[in-house]
Order: structure tokens, then C-alpha cells, then sequence
């Protein structure tokens, strides 16, 4: 059994490699910093390749999947991804399209490719990495919940399409609220409130995947905060989750 896993150096990525390795899958890791990868390995129990790779670009996508299309992947998680805080007509038009090439197109390009190899051999689990953001709009954090809005309606979509096929591919996503990782400090960010811890969510992800869940939400609390979000009117949901942004850059 094989596992592949973007984004697979630090934070939720490094912890579902940990989490997956425990339950005896070789796994093929997947992100820019080859040495934080080795460290990764050091701590797997199984066999570990490592493929360095930058997902801002099309043509390095593609070269991924050619490099992995004839591995026996069973579980592709869909992890690499990234945000940046601030007012939409200051954050850097450079940076949100590099966000746009790896949280979107990226997520797009393995997913699509990936998906019909493991139709061909017909099994096979996808864990899309999305967010608690991808429930709506977020100001100081557009065009990051805007991608995890993308990620998390295109694979209950897929979901929908592979149900009716009666297919023995599934595919999920991973939602969490915050979570102790790299996330802000790459955003520019701080948390104002406790995250969960990267180890949690892990668990929780794989352990629902393999029940064929298609939206995993960690933690009663966010579950109840995204639940009651759809009964508050749009306007003030704006502005409550523009003022818990703003407190993170204080």
C-alpha cells in the first residue's frame, strides 16, 4: 500500500504522513524543502520516497504526476497550500496568484489526473485539504477562503459524480478550523484563539476518510460554529469574521 501527500514538510501534511505510516502505507512525500522532508522520513516507520517539487507551476504538476502515474497509490492527500492576510487591494497581486497556482489549479491538475488513474484500477481515497473558510467569504483573507471555497465544492461535486458511478473511489475533505501549524506566520498572521493540534486533525482526517465521509470537520466547536454560520445573516457574518482576522494582526 502507498500513500502520496502534497505539502507533506510540515504542519497537518508532515502529521497525516506520521498517521498513515503507523497504519503500514510506503508513502511518496511531495514539497519544496527536501530537508524538512528527510526529517519526515526519519520519523516513518515505512518506506518513504521524496520527490521535491514547486506546485506554483503547471509544467512542474504535470512532471509530478508522470513521475508517480505507474506507482500503486491508494491514498492521495491533497495537502500543499498556503494563505496571506490583508486588505485585498494592498496583499500582493504576485503572491495571491501564486496562491491561486497551488491552492487552486494544483489541487485541480493532481485531483483530475489522479482521480482517473484510480478509476482505471477502480479503488483508491482522495483527501482534499480545504478549510473551515471554504463556508464563506473572508475579509483580510479573501483570496484564501475563495480557494478553499473552490477545494471544497469541487470535491463534493466529484463526490456526487462518483456515487452515481457506484465507484469504488472516494473522495473527502478535510475541513478544520485552526490549527497549530506554519499557517499564519506564512500568511502573516497570528491566532487569536487556541488552534487544535496538527496530530488531532490527522488522526481525525484518515480515520474518517476510511469511513468514507465526504466533509470531516474536526472538533465539535467548529462543527457548531459552521453549522449556526448559515442562520446569520450575510452582511454581519462579514463583519464578525472581519473583526476575528483583524485581531489576528494585533
Amino acid at each position: 500500500m502507498k500513500a502520496l501527500i502534497t505539502g507533506a514538510s510540515n504542519g497537518i501534511g508532515e502529521k497525516i504522513a506520521y498517521e498513515l505510516s503507523s497504519r503500514n502505507y510506503d508513502l511518496i512525500l511531495v514539497s519544496q524543502n527536501i530537508q524538512k522532508m528527510k526529517k519526515v522520513a526519519d520519523n516513518c516507520k515505512t518506506e518513504v520516497d521524496i520527490i521535491e517539487c514547486d506546485l506554483r507551476k503547471k509544467e512542474n504538476v504535470i512532471k509530478l504526476y508522470e513521475k508517480i502515474k505507474n506507482e500503486n497509490i491508494e491514498v492521495f492527500v491533497n495537502n500543499a497550500g498556503f494563505g496571506l492576510f490583508g486588505e485585498f487591494w494592498e496583499t500582493d497581486l504576485d503572491r495571491e496568484l501564486e496562491m491561486i497556482d497551488v491552492n487552486i489549479k494544483a489541487v485541480h491538475i493532481l485531483t483530475k489526473l489522479i482521480l482517473t488513474k484510480f478509476m482505471k484500477q477502480n479503488r483508491g481515497y482522495i483527501l482534499n485539504v480545504a478549510s473551515s473558510a471554504g463556508f464563506m467569504a473572508g475579509p483580510k483573507l479573501s483570496t484564501y477562503y475563495a480557494t478553499k471555497n473552490y477545494v471544497l465544492r469541487l470535491s463534493e461535486a466529484i463526490y456526487e459524480e462518483l456515487h452515481r458511478q457506484k465507484s469504488n473511489v472516494k473522495i473527502c475533505v478535510l475541513c478544520p478550523g485552526p490549527v497549530n501549524t506554519n499557517f499564519n506566520k506564512t500568511a502573516g498572521g497570528k491566532f487569536n484563539i487556541k488552534g487544535q493540534s496538527s496530530d488531532f486533525v490527522a488522526k481525525y482526517a484518515i480515520d474518517r476518510m476510511f469511513k468514507n465521509k465526504l466533509i470531516i470537520i474536526p472538533g465539535i466547536k467548529i462543527k457548531l460554529a459552521i453549522f449556526f454560520s448559515r442562520f446569520v445573516p450575510t452582511k454581519l457574518l462579514l463583519k464578525m469574521t472581519y473583526n476575528i482576522q483583524e485581531k489576528k494582526n494585533k
